[in-house]
């Protein structure tokens, strides 16, 4: 079995993407390969951030990787809070203070309109490579559901009429921007 590390330290993500990938690789976290850093985030987008992790991992380990980032994008809000989505409130702020912000500032909004928006980076056999997921739909006013994270409680999928917090892991994986990412991700790695 052929491993891969994920640039993460975020159990969620890393759960998300083992349930996705199955058992075709072993998949390590930061943690699996002794990697305590908090890998810098300076780009100014969710392609250039997840490339710069994956970076950051094989020059100091040497082995290969994939990092993703995630934005969240509100039509109104002009896309944001975007790459700053994990640090909306403020960067020692946790999901609820980045939810209670963006509720706050979409509160005058008619237009609620969002889409989630991953970008994967992979360092592959000496190659990069990008994958993208996206999934659109809608900002609610309150929370709803207890699974998930992040933003999870107060976005609406388009065509559903649950937030992804009120859904399974299979149901939200099957149709999320990171499962959709990961889905590319895995029909690629099925390749080598």
């Amino acid at each position: 079995m052929k491993t891969l590390v994920f640039a993460t330290n975020n159990q969620h993500k890393l759960q998300e993407v083992r349930q996705i990938l199955g058992d075709r690789f072993e998949i390590k976290g930061l943690s699996d390969i002794g990697c305590d850093v908090d890998i810098p985030e300076t780009a100014d987008t969710l392609e250039g951030n997840a490339m710069q992790k994956a970076k950051y991992v094989k020059e100091h380990y040497g082995l290969d990787c994939f990092a993703d980032d995630t934005g969240l994008e509100c039509t109104a809000l002009d896309g944001a809070p975007g790459i700053r989505s994990a640090r909306y409130a403020g960067e020692n702020h946790d999901s609820e203070a980045n939810m209670r912000k963006l509720l706050e500032n979409l509160k005058e909004k008619s237009d609620r309109s969002a889409q989630f928006r991953t970008v994967i980076a992979l360092l592959y056999q000496g190659e990069e490579h990008l994958f993208e997921g996206v999934v659109r739909g809608g900002i609610i006013t309150e929370h709803k559901g207890t699974q998930g994270f992040g933003y999870d409680p107060i976005f609406v999928p388009e065509g559903y009429n649950t937030t992804f917090a009120e859904m399974t892991a299979e149901e939200k994986n099957s149709i999320s921007h990171r499962g959709r990412a990961v889905a590319k991700l895995a029909a690629f790695l099925a390749g080598k």
